[in-house]
């Protein structure tokens, strides 16, 4: 793995290539590092694609604007554009998780000449145009949706001390967690901000080591600030407003992930904005990480739509 680093944007931002042959860029959400797509990158690798992963602005390696407004995808597909100017790539299939299948949705949407195929995982596409999710959430009431906690000032400190929030936040929102009492978004009493009970089992102890390390160091402002960011960006999407995804395109999210209780993610509904859906997927067992809770059928279901191009 070549580690880099680059000026564009006015910010610095890490990255880290892997293998030869078409690209594939790698969008990280929340709380996470380039490093969770470790067993992604080495499995396209080995399958002849270059494997490209960032550290999403705000994150580990790379800068953190203090700014909320500099976290809007007008800025963080900006981001994917110079990395790929930097490693001399014309084109990529995009693939992202959590917050990064957003960055991947509107990569797709806006800059369809660079991004010519998109997999989102857990994270469905939202169609710009007329009243934001935030703003239908607040007519009906539910303001106990986990955005609006995590746009808080009081956030960053209430996230900062990462070797409790990191692990927490991945066992409640995995798999492994009872039911009765696994994360759901609406729930204040099942959130996020709960230490683990028990080591999690399903992923890799050294990724989590290497994500508290990385959040110790850098806290948590800049990533909170992607929720912050939701607003502006919203509020200025009306170029975006009806816009389709028309390139190939892959869904993919567990069974067991909290955010389904939202999404409620079905693959008819999905092609009337995404009409170019060619897989739709959604792993027994498996949590809000598919990419850590079950890499082999991950990469097996990514490496069968990136050969399907």
């Amino acid at each position: 793995m070549n580690h880099r680093e680059i000026e564009a944007n006015g910010i610095s931002l890490h990255f880290v290539e892997e293998g030869q042959g078409p690209a594939v860029i790698f969008c990280h959400g929340f709380p996470a590092i380039w490093s969770s797509w470790k067993a992604q990158m080495e499995g396209v690798a080995r399958a002849g694609f270059m494997a490209i992963a960032l550290d999403m602005r705000g994150y580990g390696g790379s800068s953190a604007p203090v700014e909320a407004e500099a976290y809007t995808p007008y800025q963080t597909v900006g981001d994917l554009v110079a990395i790929l100017d930097a490693a001399g790539v014309a084109t990529a299939s995009v693939v992202g998780h959590d917050f990064g299948a957003s960055i991947a949705w509107n990569a797709a949407m806006m800059r369809p000449d660079r991004f010519t195929a998109v997999c989102g995982m857990s994270v469905p596409f939202r169609q710009p145009g007329g009243p934001s999710f935030l703003d239908k959430l607040r007519a009906a009431g539910k303001n106990q949706f986990y955005w609006f906690d995590m746009m808080r000032p009081e956030s960053d400190q209430a996230w900062a001390d990462a070797a409790v929030s990191v692990p927490g936040m991945m066992y409640w929102t995995s798999g492994e967690a009872p039911e009765a009492s696994r994360w759901n978004p609406f729930d204040p009493s099942r959130g996020l901000l709960r230490p683990a009970p028990v080591v999690l089992r399903t992923i890799d102890s050294t990724y989590i080591n290497d994500a508290v390390a990385a959040f110790t160091r850098t806290g948590f402002h800049g990533a909170l600030n992607y929720y912050r960011a939701i607003d502006p960006f919203t509020r200025n999407w009306a170029a975006f407003a009806g816009a389709k995804i028309r390139q190939p395109s892959m869904f993919l999210a567990g069974t067991l992930d909290g955010l389904n209780v939202e999404a409620q993610p079905s693959p008819e509904p999905m092609r009337s904005n995404l009409t170019d859906l060619r897989s739709f997927i959604l792993l027994d067992g498996v949590g809000h990480w598919p990419q850590l809770e079950a890499p082999d059928a991950t990469n097996a279901a990514l490496l069968a739509f990136l050969r399907s191009l």
